[in-house]
């Protein structure tokens, strides 16, 4: 019990320190955004070769390298997005009063090439990590992947805490996709899927049976997993889950007050230095 508890604590302090450090990295000034690039590029090229390093380790420290190398792959995906180097080739605010099939569209459009390099990275590890032995890492990715795309689905069709606020400046225009209901159906079917399968991961990690790489890499995967329900939860419930990470919001300040969606002629666009409210 004491590994099932460590590997928790470390899950949650990893996904808490890099969520928070990604949140610092989008909210700096622009000047630093190359660097911010090229580091996390190296990480994650690194964290790839960290995992073919250890698909075979099927040790304790092995599954949590793994597992750190999938997360770190996975920041350099966000760190790319955010930062708006891999996003789509729509780079505007949904129109005001276009239908659904629009703001469908639209929305692919805005995330295409980030969707596409998250599909590439996917095929990359899955590679790397063919028959392995440690397959935390695998699995780690894995869950990050299903897990956000169900969170991206349930943005677009909505959800009552929509948390535009975590959004950078050069990304305000996501929310304009971004449905506004208390809840859909969607939501339950996710959470439910997801609950029920983190349960099981930590059954099996809990096992007599399990070794201690199995029950470590299990505890992994399944926290990741159980961190990814809550996360679900914030989306409906009254609470805000940006207090964890206010110490990486600091640099943020307040968007201007009167933000334009659309200009002359309907199309939709941003102010063209929104980006400067982040600085």
């Amino acid at each position: 019990m004491t590994l099932l508890a460590l590997a928790a604590a470390y899950s949650v302090f990893l996904w808490w320190f890099t969520t928070g450090a990604i949140i610092w990295l989008d909210r700096r000034p622009e000047r630093t955004w190359p660097r911010s690039m090229l580091g996390a590029t190296v990480l994650g090229l690194l964290a790839l070769a960290g995992l073919l390093a250890t698909r075979d380790d099927a040790s304790v420290a092995g599954a949590f390298l793994a597992f750190t190398c999938a997360v770190l792959v996975w920041g350099w995906i966000e760190v790319a997005f955010l930062l708006g180097y891999v996003t789509g080739p729509r780079a505007r605010a949904h129109p005001e009063g276009e239908g659904e099939w629009s703001r469908l569209r639209g929305a692919i459009g805005t995330i295409l090439w980030h969707e596409l390099f998250t599909l590439a990275m996917a095929a990359v590890v899955l590679v790397v990590t063919q028959g392995a032995a440690n397959a935390a890492g695998r699995w780690t990715f894995l869950v990050l992947w299903v897990m956000r795309l169900s969170a991206k689905l349930n943005l677009f069709l909505g959800v009552s805490n929509r948390g535009e606020e975590l959004l950078p400046g050069r990304l305000r225009h996501l929310a304009t996709y971004f449905g506004r209901r208390s809840m859909n159906l969607l939501f339950p079917v996710a959470v439910t899927a997801a609950t029920t399968l983190a349960a099981l991961l930590w059954l099996h990690a809990a096992a007599p049976s399990a070794s201690a790489h199995e029950s470590v890499a299990l505890a992994l995967v399944a926290a990741m997993l159980t961190l990814a329900v809550v996360e679900h939860w914030f989306m409906v419930l009254p609470l805000s889950g940006t207090a964890m990470w206010q110490w990486a919001m600091q640099r943020e300040r307040p968007s201007p007050p009167d933000v334009p969606r659309t200009v002359k002629g309907g199309a939709a666009a941003l102010p063209p230095r929104v980006a400067e409210a982040v600085d």
